[in-house]
């Protein structure tokens, strides 16, 4: 009895435009960059959903809060990527816009933070400057959490 050698399947050459591969190799790079960063597992991660209005708390990698924000207007934006926070105010006047109060402020990129907003019936559609703003008492609880926990051990990651 002689054996019938095994055939490999075959499968069709993909060709992908030079255009394409660039993206896929982008995307994968950024997704191992953003495993990274921010590992479920890493401390505090408030995950920002631009598209959705929402931020996502996630805290040793359980989901701890899920509360509607209000991320930049047309005309204005709100910057993308990963952060450490840098800095956390109890109270904050913007002296950009009209001295404007900004409770629990944590920023994360220059003059960009996470704070509490009084207009909390713009919450959960585009309605700031490019900050991202949360009802008072979401934001004092955020605050608190990475006071508490600390700034090294927490990521922002805005998308």
């Amino acid at each position: 009895m002689s054996a019938k050698p095994i055939e490999e399947p075959v499968m069709p050459a993909l060709h992908l435009s030079a255009r394409f591969r660039w993206i896929a190799v982008a995307f994968t790079l950024f997704v191992a960059t953003l495993c990274q960063l921010a590992p479920a597992s890493a401390g505090i991660v408030a995950k920002v959903d631009i598209a959705r209005q929402r931020m996502t708390v996630i805290v040793d990698g359980n989901v701890e809060a899920v509360w509607a924000i209000s991320t930049a207007r047309r005309g204005y934006y709100t910057p993308r990527g990963i952060y450490r926070p840098k800095l956390l105010k109890r109270m904050h006047y913007s002296k950009k816009y009209d001295n404007s109060p900004m409770p629990y402020s944590v920023f994360f990129k220059g003059g960009y933070a996470v704070h509490g907003t009084y207009s909390i019936k713009q919450l959960g559609r585009a309605a700031s400057h490019g900050c991202i703003r949360l009802a008072p008492s979401h934001a004092a609880a955020l605050y608190q959490l990475i006071r508490h926990r600390g700034m090294s051990d927490t990521r922002v990651v805005i998308g």
